[in-house]
């Protein structure tokens, strides 16, 4: 091999290359990628980056990982869809570390998703006294361990039997207030139809033991003077054998039915603890290991590195690290005992990040999406120095973010764009961050700009106050919100300011709009949420003269071979499922019939391929138009009619609910917003604060949780929290107009930015 052909291929073999891409929007994408450095990929919202980096990159080194594996082990393995492309070369094995939030069940805590509960178990069940042993008599998750009364849960749930019954209703007027028991329906007839209540009579009318025998049955039941059936349940245990007694998956009826008429609070024998009484008595450097659970990790750190033990010198020093890491990154306001269900996407993420910190592998592929989500400014240096940790070990290390300090650190900066959707899917830029700045792109272009300081700010028509707030590390806060204006909590993570909005909600009620998925099937698209599905029909109906569930892929119109989904799923066993276009209708998902009628030219599968700002220009229908417009006035113009909502971002899902408010609202009312700009690229955010201005015209309140300076300057009213996280945090710094604001680490970031 000649000197040419061997640098050539030491050059293949520093680079990811990638030759061809075109999954999604990406228009046949070429790019070489450095190994071994950290590059950040930026456009706007809908350019193509998540498609290149995720659905591209991270897709392929998935997948061709998962074929070393024998076919037993691959069929346990998550499933990657390999991606259009001409060329994939150069990839390493890859861990993606993305902002879903963990999730998981009641069982789920930081402490068990990142492993220090074990080596905290561990530590007790080897030097904690009285000498239990064994570490699985200190798991929750372990009938050795777990607390019987609540079987491990460290709660109760119980029914709230105060808000079973209106008692100014009769039973005919709705009285009961559990699902189901409408007049004439199947429940309400087992209460109202065997004699044993007046069904025209207001519940307070009744007599207490009536009342009661409504509720609980038995012996009260058995004591009205006409008897109910031998078969006879109360209110409160058939609620219970339905909703609480069932072993399996609820729905989401049955979900919204427990929220809304149960409470729960601390298991009466074990406090939370979660463990039975045993576990519960060892003490280790005077304290429980529930005690410890509790304790932030920062501090739970200084009192593990305290233990001297020699025996247990590895455990200690493994549990240090990895408590101290997750301090490193932002995390050490957490504890241990902490729901992974309460956790934020950014928290999340973070947490996910945890376990790779003290890996010794190199070589690696990290990708990254949107790590700075959830982070205050004054946070944002700790994730860039673990970004360039992981780099500097020998890895490559791939990161999707719009924030400028995070683009500042990078080796390099591909833009994809230049717009959206199908104004999109091309690479733009590639260099480093002082060349973008001088570069004549969208990214370049909003790093130029900056948001003037509100020095105007609206005045409030009203307050609202929450008062005495003490949810987690909140010190008896009391806050008087103006109404009527744009409101923004601030400070750094983990100072309270979800807490305080959480707090406003239940005190006051309000309409959260956060970043939870809206689509849980294939099937969900603009079309189907935004309610214009029968309008398009109505139009190809009343074109060619047919019923309009002819022109419904999910009736008669669907293309019988793939039921209107427009794609055949085989099943293949241990290898990877394949997903492969219908051959009968080609992909367009419905019938021939159906497909040869137009409307302006569009058959009604070439509706589905509209953009939502084409559709609102070429589709005949005020009602189609309205429905739409919102969508366009978030900045979702470029999504497609039927993608799937399965597939948007936690940013993009958001601005739909936004779309949706803006469309549905009437009566003033109390809106807050969870952390509204994730995955905005800077030139969105005027776009977004916009629309929440449009919000507060109409008479609305709004509130939201922000750390992006450009929303915090437009606001008018600020709220920041702090001065620390956890429990160095919970107080409010300083209440007004944004101008006044000085002396915290949000005004440092104001005057810096």
């Amino acid at each position: 091999m000649n000197a040419d052909a061997m640098n050539a291929g030491t050059m293949h073999e520093r680079m990811i290359r990638i030759r061809g891409a075109r999954s999604h929007n990406l228009r046949s994408v070429d790019l070489d990628v450095p190994r071994g450095s950290l590059t950040v990929f930026a456009g706007v919202s809908g350019s193509g980056k998540s498609s290149l980096v995720f659905d591209t990159i991270a897709a392929e080194a998935g997948h061709q990982l998962n074929e070393t594996y024998p076919p037993f082990v691959r069929n346990r393995l998550p499933k990657w869809t390999r991606p259009e492309a001409d060329e994939l070369s150069g990839l390493s094995p890859v861990v993606v570390i993305d902002q879903r939030r963990i999730g998981g069940n009641a069982r789920s805590t930081v402490g068990t998703i990142t492993d220090t509960w074990t080596y905290l178990r561990l530590l007790y069940s080897r030097v904690g006294t009285p000498h239990l042993g064994e570490s699985n008599r200190f798991s929750f998750n372990d009938p050795a361990g777990m607390c019987p009364t609540c079987s491990g849960l460290g709660e109760t749930v119980e029914p709230d039997v105060d808000r079973f019954l209106d008692l100014d209703r009769s039973l005919r007027e709705g009285a009961i207030l559990l699902p189901g028991f409408g007049d004439g329906g199947y429940w309400y007839g087992k209460y109202a139809d065997i004699g044993a209540f007046s069904v025209d009579t207001p519940l307070k009318d009744w007599t207490a033991s009536e009342r009661r025998a409504l509720l609980y049955g038995g012996d009260e039941a058995a004591r009205l003077g006409t008897k109910p059936p031998a078969d006879y349940e109360g209110l409160v245990e058939r609620f219970e054998r339905i909703y609480l007694r069932t072993s399996d998956d609820l729905s989401d009826r049955k979900q919204e039915a427990i929220a809304r008429f149960t409470r729960s609070g601390p298991c009466p024998e074990c406090e939370g603890d979660r463990l039975n009484a045993e576990a519960r008595a060892v003490r280790l450097q005077g304290r429980t290991i529930g005690e410890m659970a509790r304790l932030e990790i920062t501090e739970l750190a200084e009192h593990i590195a305290a233990v001297r033990e020699p025996e247990v010198a590895p455990v200690v020093e493994a549990l240090v690290e990895r408590l101290r890491a997750m301090t490193e990154i932002g995390l050490g306001y957490l504890h241990l005992g902490r729901a992974t269900t309460t956790l934020s996407g950014g928290e999340s993420q973070r947490v996910k990040t945890v376990k790779h910190l003290g890996s010794s592998l190199v070589e690696m592929l990290y990708v990254f999406d949107e790590p700075t989500v959830g982070l205050h400014p004054h946070d944002v240096d700790a994730m860039t120095d673990l970004l360039k940790r992981l780099r500097d070990k020998g890895n490559t290390v791939l990161v999707v973010e719009h924030d400028p300090a995070v683009m500042a650190v990078a080796d390099q900066i591909v833009e994809i764009g230049p717009g959206a959707g199908a104004e999109g899917g091309r690479a733009v830029f590639q260099g480093p961050f002082d060349r973008l700045r001088q570069a004549d792109t969208p990214t370049a272009r909003a790093l130029t700009e900056r948001a003037p300081t509100n020095t105007a700010p609206r005045k409030g028509a009203g307050t609202v106050t929450v008062k005495d707030a003490s949810r987690n590390n909140l010190q008896q806060v009391t806050v008087d919100l103006p109404t009527g204006v744009l409101t923004v909590f601030t400070g750094v993570a983990g100072s309270g300011k979800s807490s305080l909005a959480a707090e406003l909600v239940d005190q006051h009620g309000a309409i959260v709009v956060d970043q939870r998925p809206i689509g849980r099937s294939r099937r969900s698209t603009p079309i189907t949420y935004t309610g214009i599905a029968a309008p398009v029909r109505k139009l190809f109906a009343k074109a060619s003269g047919l019923p309009a569930k002819y022109f419904s892929a999910n009736s008669e119109g669907g293309c019988p071979d793939c039921g209107g989904l427009g794609v055949r799923y085989t099943d293949l066993a241990f290898m990877d499922g394949q997903e492969t276009v219908c051959p009968t209708c080609e992909g367009r998902r419905f019938t021939e019939a159906a497909l040869r009628h137009r409307v302006e030219g569009l058959t009604i599968a070439d509706v589905d391929d509209l953009t939502i700002a084409e559709a609102i220009h070429r589709l005949p229908d005020p009602a189609i138009r309205k429905a739409l417009h919102g969508l366009d006035r978030v900045g979702l113009g470029y999504l497609r009619l039927g993608q799937p909502l399965s597939t948007l971002s936690g940013g993009e899902c958001q601005r739909v609910k936004i779309a949706k408010e803006l469309r549905e609202a009437t009566e003033p009312s109390l809106y807050v917003f969870d952390e509204p700009t994730t995955g905005l690229h800077l030139r969105d955010i005027d776009t977004l604060v916009a629309v929440l201005d449009q919000l507060v015209e109409h008479g609305h309140t709004v509130v939201v949780i922000e750390h992006n300076l450009d929303v915090i300057r437009r606001a008018d009213w600020v709220v920041d929290l702090g001065p620390g996280a956890g429990r160095h945090g919970g107080r409010v710094l300083y209440e007004g107009p944004v101008t006044g604001i000085e002396g915290t680490a949000t005004a440092r970031a104001l005057q810096a930015g």
